[in-house]
């Protein structure tokens, strides 16, 4: 599955980032440093990072190749959840955003998808680009995730699909668009939407109803690699359009080392199959 030719290098990121105009390399001294501080201020003031071009054009044509030939193997699902990810709470008032669900079709690889020798799971590995995106947040520490399903995702969203509204399980959410769609497909979210005590519900409510004047709306070329707040900012992807998919690793990361996410979550996302897995699983620790 490799691409061999990008193996002469033990952290892959040194091999398929464009180092010269991200120099994710050397973040303690001259441009490195400069790039870090434009970095963390983008990301303190507005809650993303994006950044064009951010792979190497023929490490993007090597990513996308790998991606491509693995989706055949991907689930279609349609997923139907609250915003906050979770089960509709009925005994809440109408009007709440939890009593709500919304719904989406895409192709969807787990992380137990994605072969161990893929460039984009060594990708994900590196741990340059794990130390990059921890500086960019200022966190003591950040982990990749150790959930079996959600750690590395490739999603690939067909014509006439989009990306439903939701908040991330996890703080900050990290993209790289292998494949953009002919048009549409455009990634739209509320900057900090909410905190750990509140939530603007005016401006949530205003969205959700269609009013995305206070949302961020904008369209990503393939190589974009995006970091932003998707646990704190309600976000989606709009309808793609014309004749071939929208295709986007998702890279999760967490500040507690060994991070799983609940059976119950899991099954919401990825469906039958994870199901399937979950429940043999307790069958069989259950025989013995």
């Amino acid at each position: 599955m490799t691409n061999r030719s990008f193996n002469d290098c033990t952290d892959m990121a040194l091999n398929l980032v464009d180092l010269e105009r991200y120099p994710i390399a050397d973040l303690d001294r001259g441009e490195g440093a400069a790039f870090l501080r434009a970095c963390q201020a983008q990301m303190e003031d507005f809650g993303w990072c994006s950044f064009d071009d951010f792979v190497r054009p023929e490490a993007l044509a090597a990513l996308a190749s790998e991606s491509n030939a693995l989706l055949p193997a991907a689930e279609t699902l349609t997923i139907k959840r609250t915003i906050y990810q979770g089960a509709v709470d009925p005994s809440l008032p109408e009007d709440d955003p939890r009593r709500r669900e919304y719904c989406h079709r895409a192709d969807q690889l787990a992380d137990d998808q994605i072969p161990e020798d893929a460039l984009l799971r060594q990708l994900y590995r590196s741990d340059v680009l794990t130390d990059f995106i921890r500086r960019v947040q200022k966190k003591p520490a950040l982990y990749r995730c150790a959930d079996e399903f959600q750690a590395l995702n490739v999603v690939a969203l067909q014509p006439g699909s989009w990306h439903a509204w939701h908040y991330d399980t996890t703080e900050c959410t990290v993209t790289l668009l292998l494949q953009a769609a002919e048009s549409g497909g455009e990634f739209t979210f509320i900057p900090n939407s909410r905190t750990d005590e509140a939530e603007d519900r005016e401006t949530v409510d205003r969205f959700l109803a269609g009013d995305l004047s206070g949302a961020r709306t904008f369209s990503r070329g393939a190589g974009t690699f995006t970091l932003f707040r998707g646990g704190y900012s309600l976000h989606g992807v709009t309808e793609v359009k014309g004749s071939r998919p929208r295709v986007t690793a998702i890279l999760t990361y967490d500040e507690q080392p060994g991070r799983v996410i609940g059976d119950e979550i899991n099954i919401r996302i990825y469906g039958p199959r994870v199901q399937r897995i979950l429940e043999d699983r307790k069958q069989s620790l259950a025989s013995t």
